[in-house]
């Protein structure tokens, strides 16, 4: 099942990465929004989301039930496993947001999109920094789960390229906000 888990994980990355260039573009204003493709992959993108938080819930509950059952919960130990799966449940929350922000509607041939105020900012944004621990936290298991070695520091290097890029996205969503706040 961890396995599964962390083939999900990079699927559900790659995605990311293609939602994020292209929501960035489409924000920036520097290209059109509301393509059926961009949809759909959203879509695929939030259905692997969701697979993978039932596995990770199921993985979390056996782990609940072992400390249950041994007695030995060894939080102070285990603060890395519990930043995952806190940072995992706020992302569920600012995903779910983020969905709700950003469903607009075709209207004479455009795609528009509901009202972006300092909330739905704020909003994005800690959902930008939760992606961030909740990767940053679990490339290194991740890595592991794919049998792979630090050659090179490549942990070191990934989590620098999803840093660079997740203050990328929390720029294009304050370029977003100003758009807002300019019309």
């Amino acid at each position: 099942m961890r396995k599964a888990n962390a083939v999900l994980t990079a699927l559900i990355m790659v995605l990311f990465l293609v939602h994020m260039v292209w929501g960035g573009l489409v924000m920036a204003g520097m290209t059109a929004g509301g393509s059926s493709a961009y949809s759909l992959l959203s879509y695929a993108m939030l259905v692997l989301a969701a697979l993978h938080g039932a596995i990770s819930l199921k993985l979390t509950a056996d782990a609940l039930k072992i400390m249950k059952r041994t007695g030995a919960s060894y939080l102070k130990e285990n603060r890395i496993y519990w930043t995952r799966r806190i940072s995992g449940i706020a992302l569920i929350l600012f995903m779910t947001m983020h969905v709700l922000i950003f469903r607009g509607e075709e209207a004479g041939g455009m795609y528009l999109l509901g009202y972006f105020g300092a909330g739905q900012l704020v909003s994005q944004i800690l959902m930008v920094v939760s992606l961030l621990v909740h990767l940053l936290t679990n490339i290194r298991s991740l890595k592991i789960a794919f049998g792979l070695e630090d050659k090179g520091n490549f942990r070191t290097d990934v989590c620098l390229v999803l840093a660079l890029l997740l203050l990328l996205a929390g720029l294009c969503f304050v370029v977003y906000y100003i758009r807002w706040q300019v019309v």
